[in-house]
């Protein structure tokens, strides 16, 4: 399997090569892609609904993987499949690449495309090479930090949500491109669809019932837990029975998973509490719709913040986490918006307490708001790309 790989990476990055040498530049061409191909999301997307209603000029392409074109179909969003012939074609030909994660090493960037990285999320859990040992299938610690840095050289341009992430990319990831420190483009969408008419016809589109509140449950993955490369397990680390006879009279929830993990959950024992979001086209509905979010280490409360809703974090396996798998950038416990949990009580007892408490008085959400999000205002999209098209026009 291993020599097969390697073959296959060679063929892959000969055919790119050829291809590239094969057809002229389009400098009208903008390729897109969001967590490997298997969204229409994220800072891409948002970037992308930006260009199509400004720049109509352009034409506007996704990268999408074989396994995930439904979504694209259905709303109609023009895209080419990853890997074959005509793919390589058009990366080579476009002008410009807007990807929130890095593509595979073997890709060369061709000299005249501009390489827009978006990244996916203000950091709390050390990334690239401050990561002091990496537990991922597939790779070693010095391996992965070499990679990661070959492929950060191919940034042109790298968008940053705060100066706080700044100072973090630029060390983490060896990045000496040009940073765009102009909030996160995909939060534009909160600040301009926080209403209840919206919010009542996404829950209508989950078909959610009426009358209760909406609990998102959003973790991330463990990057020592894992079936194979790429791909993560899961399990639900509360008892899911005990939460619906305690809450399931007032709330459900929406679980929704990290992009990595590689799970299909059986929910049938808890129908109409636990609804499973995870292949929901984008999170971004899914935080407007929700009352309130439990997540644990993954960047989407850096998000959640900006609708200054209470957030819970459910740490059951905290010091591990923090100790052997990854390791934080600041005190999480002294300066997390909303209460650290580690057992299903109480998780419990921390969603109804957000009933009766001052949520964001008593955690200080807006010192937290004021680091993490002040540049957050529904523009990025408009900052990120109006720069990018004037660099392509020069």
């Amino acid at each position: 399997m291993k020599l097969l790989r390697v073959i296959l990476t060679r063929f892959y990055k000969v055919m790119f090569w050829l291809l590239g040498k094969s057809f002229h530049k389009d400098y009208r061409l903008i390729m897109f892609e969001s967590f490997l191909g298997k969204q229409y999301s994220d800072n891409p997307r948002a970037i992308y609904e930006y260009m199509t209603a400004h720049y109509p000029d352009y034409r506007l392409l996704w990268s999408v993987d074989r396994h995930h074109k439904k979504v694209f179909k259905t709303l109609g969003i023009p895209y080419v499949t990853r890997f074959t012939p005509s793919w390589m074609i058009y990366m080579n030909k476009a002008a410009l690449w807007v990807t929130n994660s890095r593509l595979p090493q073997w890709i060369p960037k061709p000299a005249d495309t501009i390489y827009l990285q978006t990244w996916h999320g203000t950091p709390l859990k050390k990334l690239g090479t401050d990561i002091d040992s990496v537990l991922m299938p597939g790779t070693d610690t010095e391996k992965y930090k070499q990679n990661f840095i070959a492929e950060s050289r191919k940034w042109d341009h790298l968008i940053s949500p705060n100066p706080y992430s700044t100072e973090i990319f630029k060390r983490a990831f060896h990045f000496y491109g040009v940073m765009l420190e102009t909030g996160y483009p995909r939060n534009d969408y909160l600040f301009h669809n926080d209403d209840a008419v919206f919010q009542d016809y996404i829950r209508t589109k989950l078909n959610l019932p009426e009358g209760k509140k909406v609990i998102l449950y959003a973790p991330t993955w463990r990057d020592d837990d894992y079936h194979a490369r790429g791909k993560y397990k899961f399990e639900l680390q509360f008892d899911a029975g005990r939460m619906q006879a305690a809450l399931g009279d007032d709330y459900v929830i929406l679980l929704r998973l990290h992009y990595l993990i590689a799970e299909n959950l059986d929910l049938s024992p808890y129908e109409g509490f636990l609804y499973d979001c995870s292949g929901y086209e984008d999170v971004r509905d899914l935080y407007l719709v929700s009352d309130m979010l439990i997540t644990d280490y993954s960047s989407v409360f850096f998000d959640y913040a900006n609708l200054k809703r209470p957030m819970i974090f459910y740490t059951y396996d905290l010091e591990h986490y923090r100790e052997d798998i990854r390791g934080f950038y600041f005190d999480f416990e002294k300066l997390a918006p909303g209460p650290l949990v580690k057992t299903t009580e109480a998780l419990t007892d921390a969603v109804r307490k957000t009933e009766t408490t001052d949520f964001n008085a008593e955690y200080d959400t807006a010192r937290f708001r004021a680091r993490f999000c002040a540049l957050e205002d529904g523009e990025a999209a408009k900052r990120v790309s109006d720069r990018i098209i004037c660099q392509l026009e020069r």
